[in-house]
């Protein structure tokens, strides 16, 4: 094993194009398989950049995602005070109770399940192109419809009222953004909380056909399991999915070559979302583990406790595992991409996300096939200061 040097390393964050990843990454992973990195509360640990070890980290034994051993690779005041996950959100723990929790909703995010969803995603989807052409040109995508389709389908499969929808999307945008302060996440959280104590007694009460409604007459979660997993599903539904149907309709009104042979050929659009996924990969801050114990990896003496941050963007451009990585190709047939993550905590909505993006942008670019920006691309403002990346708002036009 190797000595690692004094940590000098700080997690790239700054952009020259906002369809790549920070330029610091580039250097990186030429340099190291994995580099020494130091956290903002000077914390030493390193940085993945390279595929190969983000795969072989990610379903590592020795590593957990154990919410209360996380640090945030950025600055921010909301960090991780060492209490572990509230019960029911999993996707802060580790097996056996990450699969516990898992299991009894892995059945709503299957591919079929998924498909018996998909009549129910195209009429949102519809719905709020109705009221974009209502709207009428220079109405912004992203509030309109991106930020909406996504947060509507998941509130309908956990009987959210729709009155209830645009507070919620609130409070999840506000714990998202890095720069948020710890009264503003306080009166989110608490928003969050103050809901949920309320929904979820009465649904108890009275549970309904939905998925909410099944995990309680399954009597296997009690009430507060039930609002943490109502929360986690909600707030990663919310705030991805959203963030990467904007993204992508930004990066193909920038890039319309690639839209032209999407129109040309609608036969691609299935792998055009993996490639966009893989291209984009709108986690800015990538997934974090933690060492259970002292162990090698990657040829370096990692130390018990020290966190490992995988940089999702720089990994799925990474040239030993793609050819031309750095170009959008949505002919592109070898994906494999982490944009999803990978492993036993890989994204449960991965299906659901998927046709969620492929029905919008069908839809989206068929209803509006002279679709484009009202502003150069360069003035589009963009997300660089939250969680998950993508454009603040999408101003477009169209002819009639």
């Amino acid at each position: 094993m190797v000595d690692a040097p004094h940590p000098t390393v700080s997690m790239p964050t700054q952009r020259s194009c906002p369809f790549d990843p920070p330029d610091g990454y580039t250097p990186l992973r030429e340099q190291e398989r994995i580099t020494r990195m130091s956290y903002p509360d000077g914390s030493p640990g390193w940085l993945i950049t390279r595929h190969a070890e983000a795969k072989e980290l990610l379903t590592h034994k020795s590593f957990s995602a154990r919410q209360e051993g996380i640090i945030s690779p950025v600055p921010t005041e909301l960090q991780y005070d060492g209490r572990p996950a509230d019960p029911g959100a999993f996707a802060k723990t580790d097996d056996p109770v990450h699969s516990q929790y898992r299991k009894l909703v892995t059945g709503f995010f299957t591919v079929r399940r998924t498909r018996q969803l998909a009549p129910m995603i195209e009429r949102i989807v519809h719905e709020q192109l109705d009221d974009l052409e209502k709207a009428g040109p220079g109405a912004d995508l992203v509030e309109v419809f991106t930020e909406s389709v996504p947060s509507r389908v998941m509130c309908e499969m956990i009987g959210v009222p729709e009155s209830e929808r645009k507070t919620l999307q609130r409070h999840v945008e506000t714990l998202g953004r890095l720069s948020c302060t710890v009264p503003e996440a306080l009166a989110a959280v608490s928003g969050m909380s103050g809901f949920l104590s309320r929904f979820v007694p009465t649904r108890m009460d009275d549970p309904r056909d939905d998925l909410l409604g099944d995990l309680i007459r399954g009597g296997q979660l009690n009430e507060q399991e039930l609002m943490g997993m109502a929360a986690t599903l909600i707030t990663g539904a919310f705030d991805t999915t959203g963030n990467m149907l904007a993204m992508g309709v930004f990066t193909l009104l920038e890039h319309p070559d690639q839209l032209a042979r999407l129109r040309e050929d609608p036969e691609l659009m299935a792998g055009a979302v993996e490639e966009l996924l893989r291209f984009l990969t709108i986690s800015h801050l990538g997934a974090s583990r933690w060492a259970l114990e002292d162990v090698e990896f990657a040829g370096q003496a990692i130390k018990k406790g020290e966190v490992v941050t995988v940089a999702l963007p720089a990994v799925n451009r990474d040239p030993e595992r793609y050819n031309n990585p750095d170009q959008l190709d949505i002919g592109r047939t070898d994906h494999g991409h982490l944009a999803l993550g990978h492993g036993v905590h890989q994204c449960l909505g991965q299906h659901l996300a998927r046709t969620i993006l492929r029905v919008g942008y069908e839809a989206l670019f068929d209803r509006f096939p002279t679709l484009r920006l009202t502003v150069p691309g360069d003035e589009i403002p963009m997300r660089d200061d939250f969680v998950h990346y993508g454009p603040r708002s999408l101003p477009v036009t169209w002819d009639d």
